[in-house]
């Protein structure tokens, strides 16, 4: 009987796990303003609504918004400049800038679909108007990659393999792919980003902004990090470090199209 249930639990894993890759494999589309193959969960429709549904939470979790709106005229002059002077403004997203209230996290960060935030704290730290294109620049970068997107198609590769192995095999060896499966997650992260900042260098030009500041905010982000930073590997962003020198190749391969 032990011997007949293990092969039905191994069937039943298989089959889930089988399902979970088919799942992905049909997800499979090229991104029209990339051109990069990727596989997306979401239709452009379904990025909106979900990051206009998030988009009250976030802020919240950031002490709502900046109380100051010459301040957010300010962010919202400079991220529709990037938008209507680059592929962006091709998309179907709708694209909103909020400057929010927290002084202690330096930060921004995008939602799928175009809801795009900036800490007062990082805000605060620029130097000029050129570095906050560099801040907004990058964000749109992640709303026209369909970042968000991909990375739930990922997610739910990995939860049905998951799933599969506890049922089929061992919780516990479940809890060792699970490891691997985040360090996975973690290694698209960080392509991501670098595919983020190369975007950002673009739309930057396009819209006669200077991407050499770029590198200025890779400085800010390197010393709020600290010394005792997260190695990379074990990160979801490259190192600041690194990424400079993506940057640079960025500018180069741009400024000579």
């Amino acid at each position: 009987m032990r011997r007949g249930s293990s092969k039905i639990r191994l069937l039943i894993g298989a089959g889930i796990v089988l399902f979970a890759v088919i799942k992905y494999c049909s997800s499979a589309e090229t991104n029209p303003y990339t051109g990069e193959k990727q596989h997306i969960a979401l239709n452009e429709e379904q990025e909106i609504a979900l990051g206009l549904q998030a988009a009250p939470q976030m802020a919240q979790q950031h002490g709502g918004l900046y109380p100051n709106e010459n301040y957010q005229a300010f962010v919202d002059q400079v991220g529709n400049r990037l938008v209507n002077n680059s592929i962006a403004r091709q998309t179907g997203y709708r694209y909103e800038f909020h400057l929010l209230a927290d002084k202690n996290t330096i930060n921004a960060f995008a939602l799928p679909g175009g809801q795009i935030f900036i800490t007062y704290a990082l805000f605060s730290k620029l130097e000029n108007e050129d570095q906050l294109a560099g801040v907004l620049g990058h964000e749109i970068g992640h709303v026209v990659g369909r970042h968000s997107a991909e990375r739930m198609a990922n997610q739910g590769l990995m939860e049905g393999i998951l799933n599969g192995v506890a049922i089929g095999i061992d919780p516990n060896t479940a809890q060792g792919a699970a490891a691997i499966g985040q360090m996975l997650n973690m290694s698209y992260g960080r392509e991501d980003e670098l595919q983020s900042d190369d975007l950002g260098v673009k739309f930057m030009i396009e819209s006669n902004y200077n991407p050499e500041e770029m590198i200025g905010v890779m400085e800010i982000l390197k010393a709020a990090a600290g010394p005792n930073r997260t190695p990379e590997r074990m990160s979801t962003h490259p190192d600041p470090e690194n990424r400079v020198e993506k940057i640079k190749e960025a500018i180069e391969k741009y400024r000579n199209q």
